[in-house]
């Protein structure tokens, strides 16, 4: 029996899981609705069937307010790796802040279901990241008491299409043919954004997710030395990978800290030295097999000859990815 379709409020949406998110949901017939400041301006999302963008303040109470009274759900994407300064403000604000003017805007709406987008080892560790990803999913979760229906979703680092992941490691093996890696052996657990996508949009009808915490991970767990030695050989490129010990993984990132877009940072590096690995992964429990690394990188990360190469490979092991 078909459920259903929803009003359905995301904010970040524009994002890198909004699109994958947003895409899902509309080819269920769900009605989206995109709150972003950058309104009409936000690409690829306003191209997507039954989904609207509309330009909001979202740290207006009453303007939140407004919008979610005509919706059934609402999901925060909204999250920053890292900030301006080093104070954690902006972390705060991003995770924390807006997290308690989404639940005062839901709770004046009479909107109950919230899918809230956190991060494994939220509250765990030193860094200003973990630590406000811990705050803002407590927040979500201690709502339940005036009546807010509250799914949280804990992904190890996401991989896929247009990530700032593997594509931030492809873009600098491409330029440097030594690369000081710091926190070499972090490990991490990574999991397809479709994977992600759909385990958030069947929590959207299944009411025993409701006050669930659910981690969610890949099918291996990799170094990140490991990830990036990956990512080179997929490139067909030769580079010196040096995995720096624990001082000058620190000093890295208080150098990167003053590089212009911050690749990488201090916070960063207080986040590495918590493992990004499920305790226990609900992928499998929610009844989706989790998609390997190994058959999704090369399809976006090769061009031209190599991914033909590749998917004759794929079409010859008769595998449907």
């Amino acid at each position: 029996m078909k459920k259903p379709a929803k009003q359905i409020a995301i904010l970040g949406g524009s994002g890198f899981v909004g699109k994958y998110l947003c895409q899902r949901l509309a080819d269920l017939g769900h009605q989206i609705t995109v709150l972003s400041r950058a309104g009409a301006s936000c690409g690829d999302s306003t191209l997507i069937p039954a989904t609207r963008v509309i330009t909001a303040d979202v740290y207006d109470v009453k303007v939140l307010a407004g919008i979610f009274q005509q919706h059934d759900v609402v999901i925060n994407l909204v999250g920053i790796l890292n900030e301006r300064g080093f104070s954690g403000k902006g972390f705060q604000r991003a995770h924390v802040e807006l997290t308690e003017i989404i639940i005062q805007a839901m709770l004046q709406a009479g909107c109950r279901r919230y899918l809230h987008m956190s991060a494994l080892a939220a509250g765990e560790g030193q860094s200003h990241y973990l630590i406000s990803r811990g705050q803002s999913q407590a927040l979500a979760l201690a709502a339940a008491d005036q009546g807010l229906h509250t799914t949280v979703f804990q992904p190890s680092v996401i991989f896929g299409r247009g990530d700032s992941f593997i594509n931030r490691f492809a873009q600098l093996l491409k330029i440097a043919p030594v690369m000081p890696l710091a926190c070499p052996n972090s490990r991490f657990q990574p999991v397809w954004v479709g994977d992600v996508a759909e385990a958030f949009v069947l929590a959207v009808d299944d009411q025993s997710l409701v006050g669930e915490t659910l981690e969610l991970g890949g099918p291996a767990v990799y170094t990140l030395k490991e990830l990036v030695s990956y990512t080179s050989r997929m490139l067909g490129l030769r580079r010196w990978i040096i995995g720096l010990p624990g001082w000058l993984s620190w000093l890295q990132g208080q150098l990167m800290d003053f590089v212009p877009g911050k690749p990488f940072s201090s916070d960063n590096y207080k986040s590495l030295q918590t493992d990004n690995v499920c305790r226990e992964n609900a992928l499998p429990s929610l009844g989706i097999e989790p998609r390997a690394l190994e058959f999704e990188v090369p399809g976006y990360l090769l061009c031209g000859g190599k991914r033909q190469r590749y998917q004759r490979y794929q079409a010859g092991a008769r595998r449907d990815y």
